[in-house]
């Protein structure tokens, strides 16, 4: 598996500011994405942006946040418990 951007997709340069109608489009692809199952970590991959970028813009875009970790990790009250 590579750490490159997927080709076909819009790479922003690192650093490079993405504002007005540039920006409001990349929220609206990023919440789709996102919403759709996406991890913010495969969204900063696939656009060559970082982490806390592509975490910033989603809660910009008023997109309801997943939690951390994933199906595989266990809840406080059950992991003593096993």
């Amino acid at each position: 598996m590579s750490d490159r951007p997927a080709q076909g997709k819009a790479v922003l340069g690192k650093g490079t500011r993405v504002t007005g109608k540039s920006r409001d489009r990349l929220q609206s692809q990023l919440k789709k994405q996102y919403e759709a199952g996406a991890s913010i970590r495969s969204l900063a991959r696939e656009t060559g942006r970082s982490y806390g970028f592509i975490h910033n813009v989603l809660v910009e875009s008023h997109v309801q946040l997943r939690s951390r970790g994933g199906a595989n990790r266990l809840n406080a009250a059950t992991a003593y418990t096993k």
